[in-house]
């Protein structure tokens, strides 16, 4: 399998199944000589953690990172950092009866057909617990990140038909965390909640969008052909399970504007040149232009719900399941983390090419 790194100066390798012994992934280009915060690391995980409030999985996993390398007295070496996270929650037998069906919207059927084999439980290598492994880099890359003066923020802009009509420029970013929505909006917050809660009840799921800023970016990150700072970030994007569609800037909105409405005037403040509107979201020819970089993630609803589907079996015979595992009603407030990780890891391998060799 091919595939499973992602970068060209900071690369990012993930290994391991939902139901293995563990996940795991290699950091390789990491500045030597770097203080790592292995609390922030800790924090992070536990943004993403299952378990953590009533509309997400009821999984256990304490995903405690364990390095084998690369760090030495919490000081980056400059060689690859190797680490792993334990699976101790894995409960292979809740998908035994399921082996030889295919789930609709998964990967069951698709794998076998690359593959002649698959993990058939939790999906393996195509499970969202993989991501834990991404949340590790993305931590690290957030610290190096932060001592460019570069932040990153996401949050969740809609679940389902309820969304938030606020501007980035009304949020309160302290409220984010304050929610298990992880909605800054109180009101919008607490409609999610309860449409969550109705759904996880009914055994059904629903999806939803994670909006995302990047501050402090310098101009000239990103390349002119095909390494665009916005493809790069829509390709790691896309890498995210269940992620159906990536837009930046304004996005598919554009296409129903005028160049007049669409164009982004520049003008000199304080000796630096900006734009009065941010219509191109901080990227203009693939490139950074120095705005804030602004991007939406669209997630659709979790594959796997209690409600009984219909599908076929191995031999094409069709069948009746229902689904016994434990899985979110909803991965937007999860992937939240996620979102920003997958930015950082990016955002980080842009500046490191910026860098003499």
């Amino acid at each position: 399998m091919s595939g499973n790194s992602i970068g060209k100066k900071l690369v990012l390798t993930t290994f391991g199944e939902s139901h293995g012994p563990c996940i795991g992934g290699v950091i390789d280009g990491y500045p030597a000589g770097f203080s790592i915060d292995l609390s922030h690391i800790d924090s992070e995980l536990a943004r993403r953690r299952p378990g953590q409030s009533s509309i997400v999985t009821p999984r256990k996993e304490k995903d405690v990172v364990e390095f084998l390398s690369g760090i030495y007295k919490d000081k980056t070496l400059g060689t690859p950092i190797a680490f792993i996270i334990k699976n101790e929650d894995s409960k292979p037998s809740d998908y035994r009866k399921l082996k030889d069906i295919y789930r609709p919207s998964h990967s069951d059927y698709t794998y076998e057909m690359k593959y002649g084999v698959r993990d058939e439980r939790g999906g393996g290598r195509s499970s969202a617990r993989e991501t834990v492994a991404r949340v590790v880099a993305g931590a690290m890359a957030k610290q190096f990140l932060s001592k460019q003066n570069v932040q990153i923020k996401a949050f969740v802009r809609s679940v389902g038909n309820i969304s938030t009509k606020k501007t980035i420029e009304d949020i309160d970013f302290d409220n984010i965390e304050s929610s298990p929505a992880r909605c800054p909006d109180p009101e919008v917050s607490k409609k999610i909640i309860k449409y969550i809660e109705k759904l996880k009840e009914e055994g059904d799921s629903t999806g939803g969008v994670v909006e995302c800023f990047i501050t402090g970016v310098k101009p000239g990150l990103g390349e002119p052909v095909f390494d665009k700072l916005h493809a790069d970030l829509g390709k790691a994007m896309l890498s995210i399970n269940a992620v159906k569609g990536f837009d930046y800037g304004c996005g598919f909105d554009s296409a129903k504007m005028t160049g007049s409405q669409h164009n982004d005037p520049f003008f000199m403040e304080n000796g630096r040149i900006k734009t009065i509107t941010n219509n191109s979201g901080g990227i203009q020819g693939g490139i950074s232009n120095g705005m804030d970089i602004v991007f939406r993630v669209a997630f659709k609803p979790t594959p796997t719900i209690k409600k009984q589907q219909i599908t076929v079996d191995k031999t094409g015979q069709k069948t009746k399941f229902t689904s016994e595992g434990r899985h979110d009603p909803c991965v937007v407030p999860r992937a939240v983390p996620i979102v920003e990780s997958m930015a950082a890891v990016v955002i980080m391998d842009h500046f490191l090419r910026m860098q003499p060799c």
